[in-house]
Formats: structure tokens, sequence, C-alpha cells
């Protein structure tokens, strides 16, 4: 039996008629920079995540940037970042001319420390970036909280949160705003790049509508310097189409994730992830930890089931960073994350016989002590 890690090939032919029909309206109208596709997804993204406001770019790292540039966060000021993320959320900061302040996540939920942000707050910060890392929400309650007695922004990088919530409420409405990619491995994906930010302040909406187009809300008038960061009239149809199935799909990872628990908890090996109180957790990633996880990654490639490593570098290991400063042995627990995490196969369309192959796998491998 092969498992893939994700399987977009059988979530397009689930719903192929609905993404044919959808890609041949924007053919039609040729609509594909920005337009009324782009504008029916925004709208209706922003319905499902209980936000006033949605503008749509074409990447995640897109969406981090246009919000920093937006709130005049820049040259001389630090926004405090996870240490354990994907690059691009302190790389969006240095992009905006700011400092990126990492700082350790926490052992049980795998996202950022709270206690440890304060310690990290300095006259120069602007702004804490919360990411919902694997689909688990931050405790961006707390955060929320910590942001406002120091007066700073607080802005989440939902890139692996669609439709999360905290106490009921969606992941992305806590902050100011909240940043979305729609690579397409994402619970949410485009068949290309896509990104998005939410946000209930229409001032802060409507001036990054401006800077993804060059800083213009009339054309050939720019009141200031933006990008060309639209998202594609292609790429709105299909996220529209994929939007109203999402509901469903969040749940059946969800049911995933339970029946992984299942097939895996005879292995005192294998730590699976843990769901945070009051959160509902989306399961982008599917992450456990297990010792020897590069041997088992080999393991279990030998039997076609196929992993992945969700991040083997800390950022603040990595050699962007070299400038900082930063050392091995600064945040222990990303460090010691970073070699232990293993992503399991995980997606809508992941099967129970293919769960319990992943689990019955593993077993095998510890029992024989491969």
């Amino acid at each position: 039996m092969k498992v893939n890690f994700l399987d977009l090939h059988g979530q397009y032919f689930s719903i192929k008629s609905e993404i044919d029909s959808a890609i041949q309206a924007v053919l039609e109208k040729s609509a594909f920079a920005a337009g009324p596709f782009v504008k029916s997804f925004e709208e209706n993204f922003a319905a499902a995540h209980q936000a006033r406001y949605c503008v749509g770019v074409n990447s995640g790292t897109a969406a981090l940037h246009v919000a920093l540039m937006a709130l005049e966060i820049g040259r001389g000021d630090e926004v405090i970042v996870p240490a354990n993320t994907f690059f691009a959320t302190p790389e969006a900061v240095s992009l905006a001319g700011a400092t990126p302040v990492f700082v350790d996540n926490e052992g049980e939920y795998y996202n950022i420390d709270v206690e440890l942000v304060e310690r990290a707050i300095t006259p120069r910060t602007r702004a804490i970036m919360a990411v919902h890392l694997y689909g688990q929400p931050a405790r961006v309650d707390a955060l929320k909280l910590l942001a406002e007695k120091h007066h700073l922004l607080l802005i989440e990088d939902c890139a692996q949160s669609h439709l999360a919530t905290l106490h009921g409420q969606p992941t992305g409405t806590f902050g100011i705003c909240g940043c979305f990619s729609f690579y397409p491995g994402k619970n949410l994906g485009a068949y290309g790049e896509g990104g998005a930010v939410i946000t209930n302040d229409e001032a802060l909406y409507k001036k990054i509508m401006m800077l993804r187009d060059h800083g213009s809300a009339q054309k050939y008038h720019h009141d200031f310097i933006g990008h060309n960061y639209r998202l594609e009239g292609m790429q709105g149809a299909i996220l529209d189409v994929k939007l109203r199935h999402l509901p469903v799909w969040t749940e059946t990872r969800r049911r995933n994730a339970k029946l992984y628990r299942q097939h895996l908890a005879g292995i005192p090996e294998v730590v699976t992830p843990q769901e945070m109180p009051d959160a509902k957790h989306v399961y982008h990633i599917f992450c456990v930890r297990v010792p020897r996880r590069d041997e088992l990654i080999q393991y279990l490639a030998g039997k076609q089931i196929y992993t992945g490593i969700h991040y083997p570098i800390p950022c603040h290991l990595q050699k962007a960073y070299a400038g900082l400063a930063y050392k091995a042995g600064d945040f222990p627990v990303s460090e010691q994350y970073a070699g232990a995490l293993l992503s399991l196969p995980m997606s809508e369309m992941l099967t129970e016989p293919e769960i319990a192959f992943v689990g019955e796998t593993i077993a095998e491998f510890y029992a024989n002590g491969k």
C-alpha cells in the first residue's frame, strides 16, 4: 500500500466538475488579475472567519509583508516571532526592514511560549507575531492581553490554521489582522500561489488594498510605494470552490487525527500531538515526536509511506540570520523538536486503512529495533 504525504490529485478529482466549471468561467470572462472572482472569494473567506474584511494577495509571505507595511513597522522596530516556524514568518519581518526577535516554543502544544514573549519585549518592540503552528491555535487570548498591556500590535500568522478556533473564535480575529497562505498543500490550497489578510479594521483594509496594487486606489494614481501582490482571478475562483468544501474537509482531518491516536496508542516511543483545551485544531500537519526519527523516515519510505519534517532547522540557526548572533542552545525546545518531530501523512483524502497501515509499520519499526 502506498501512502502519500498529501493527495492533491485525489482531492481534485473529488470536486473536478466544480473546479473545471470555475476555471472555464474565468476564461470566458477573461478576469485574470483580481476582479470579480477574487472579490467573491474575499467576501466568502471573510465571512467564514467572522471578519469584516479580506484582501486576497499572491502568497502567504506577501500577506505577512503587506500587513507589516500597512502597519508601518520597519527599520528600528522589533517583532517577536517563534523560533520554530516556517522561514516566511521572520523573513517578512526582515523584508519590512524590522528585526525579528526569536522566542522559544512551548513544549506541549508547539506554539510560541507566552511567558518567554513577555521577557523578550524591549522599548523597540512594535508587534508580536503569533503563529498557529500545524493548525493548533496559539494562546492568542493571552497574547492579546499581553500586547494590550505593552501597547503592542498582535499579528496572526494563520498560514496553517484555516477555520481553527480558540474559545469558538476563529484564528486571525484576535489581533489587528490575520495572514493566511493558500499554498497548494495547505488545508485550503490554490492551484499555484495565494494568500490573504483578514481584519476588522477598515483603515487597515483600505491601505492593504492599495499596497497590494502598487500603492494605488485609482488606476495610474499612486499614493505610496507598494507591490504587485494581487491574487489572480483563476486562484480566486478555485479557492471559492474549495472553500465550500473546507468545513467537511476540516472535520475529516480531525477524524483522521483521532484515528491516528487510536492506531499509535500502543507504541510508547510515539508522542502524538495534544489539542489545547477549548481549541479546534485543524491538523494541517499531524506531527508526532519520536526517537531515531531519521531512521524511521527511511523505514517508512521503504514501505512507500511518505512523511515530512516541519522544520529541520529552527529559524534562529538559519544562515540568513547569522548576523543576529543567535547560537545553538538559545532555544532548547525548538532545537530538540527539530530533531524529533515527524509529520505523518495527513489530508482529507486519507483513509482509515492507510492510517492503520502507517500505525502498524511504525509499531513494526520499534518492535524490531530497526
